[in-house]
């Protein structure tokens, strides 16, 4: 779910579930759409080695209360062996298929086979992933502390990453579905890449 919020610049109640419905509103196994070239996939019916032949995917904004409704924003693959929205988003297809979740299900769902039943990705639960990543990777070369990271830091570090990688401003707002001054709140100027 961190790959996927980071991809698709997506604020933690889009991607993890909440002990308060009202607060959260994820999107589900029905909101995915995959793509091979111009052709889709069956993402609930489809033959699972069919998923991973998808070069194209997108999530469809159906109940998020800020989106506007059935927006799409999507990702082509990229050739990283680790980070791939579309190998992000086709490991979680899998998942939940694996254990017959219903298209409602939201993608911060997983089995747990220890438990037996379903848990939810909760963003206390990203927030501690993240801060437990800076401690290996050494906070003082990263610059920033632990208590500086956060489960809501996945939309604009991902905001940064683009506007690093010389993307277009109006795209990132695109994506991340921002107004543009909501977008420019998010970007740090600052930036050594921007100085």
């Amino acid at each position: 779910m961190i790959k996927v919020a980071f991809f698709f610049l997506l604020c933690p109640g889009k991607y993890t579930s909440s002990a308060s419905k009202k607060d959260s509103a994820p999107f589900r196994l029905m909101d995915v759409c995959l793509r091979r070239g111009h052709t889709y996939i069956d993402v609930m019916n489809c033959a699972l080695a069919e998923l991973d032949t998808a070069d194209f995917c997108s999530l469809t904004f159906s109940n998020q209360k800020n989106g506007v409704k059935n927006e799409k924003i999507g990702h082509v693959r990229s050739d990283h062996h680790l980070c791939c929205p579309v190998a992000a988003i086709i490991r979680r297809v899998k998942h939940l298929r694996a254990f017959n979740a219903s298209p409602d299900t939201p993608l911060s769902q997983y089995f747990s086979t220890t438990a037996n039943r379903w848990c939810k990705v909760q963003s206390k639960d990203i927030t501690a992933s993240l801060r437990q990543a800076v401690i290996v990777l050494n906070p003082t070369a990263l610059g920033f502390e632990t208590k500086d990271i956060e489960a809501r830091s996945l939309r604009s570090g991902g905001a940064m990453a683009l506007l690093c990688g010389n993307v277009d401003t109006d795209k990132i707002r695109l994506l991340g579905c921002w107004n543009y001054d909501a977008m420019l709140r998010c970007l740090h100027i600052q930036a050594l890449p921007l100085s």
